[in-house]
Order: C-alpha cells, then structure tokens, then sequence
C-alpha cells in the first residue's frame, strides 16, 4: 500500500532533487533551488514501506489558484496510477475546496489528468509567460 503525506519533514530532498534533474522540465537543476521550490509550495510525497516512491507539490494561494507542478513517480511504481492519484489528492483535498482554477503542464500525461477533469486551456490565447533567459534555452532545447 502506497500512503500519501504532506508532510514536508518526511520528503527526501535528496531523492527529489535527483528526480527532478533528471526531469525533461528541469534538467540539472540546483538542489537549493529545489529547496526553495519546496519551502513554498504545498508539497506532497507518496510512501512505500516507509520509502518515498513519488512527489508533487502545489503552488496556490489556497483560495482561487493552484499550480500543480513537478509530478514525479518513481520508475518500479509507474504506471500504477499514483500520479492521478496524487493530484486527485490535492482536487479533493479540504485545503484546496472551492478554488477555481486548477492548471498544470504536462507533455505527455493528458490522458492522466484528463480523468480527473482537466482540459486543454479555456482560452489559451489569454496565457502569458515570462520566461528567464536560462528557462528558455532549456525549453528550446526539449523541444
């Protein structure tokens, strides 16, 4: 059985900084920023026996957004259905009751998510980014 937890005090930054660098949206990112990603966001680790097998954390005021960002599961549980479950858990969660607008990214997880109601963008012509210079070259290069 897989247990899911926001406690913060349980993740091992370790683990999640050597996933997400690994990540095609974050490559070789610096474990401090990590930490900082972490320290401000709603965060949630996914445990068996005891070891963390997966991550997601929210970026969300708690009242009328969220971001769901850095889904990560780990290779031996994939395809399980842990990543819908864990941002189900923040949908259905009494923190995030009544927010209006939930987004995330994902280039190839559609189908995942869309079971639990998401869709392409109401009005993607309205999305604007600012992207730093370093964010960028990374993105071009992914693609």
């Amino acid at each position: 059985m897989i247990e899911l937890d926001d406690d913060k005090a349980r993740l091992d930054l370790a683990l999640v900084h050597s996933w997400l660098a690994s990540s095609y949206w974050s490559p070789g990112i610096e474990r401090a920023l990590v930490e900082r990603a972490i320290a401000g966001s709603h965060c949630l680790g996914a445990y068996r026996d005891g070891e963390q097998v997966g991550f997601a954390r929210a970026i969300t005021d708690h009242a009328t957004f969220a971001w769901i960002a850095d889904v990560w599961i780990d290779e031996p549980v994939r395809g399980q259905g842990l990543g819908r479950r864990m941002v189900g858990w923040f949908i259905d969660h009494s923190q995030f009751a009544g927010i209006r607008r939930v987004a995330l990214t994902t280039r190839d997880a559609h189908g995942v998510y869309a079971k639990l109601g998401f869709t392409p963008l109401h009005a993607p012509g309205n999305l604007m980014e600012r992207l730093a210079p370093e964010a960028a070259a990374l993105l071009k290069e992914s693609t």
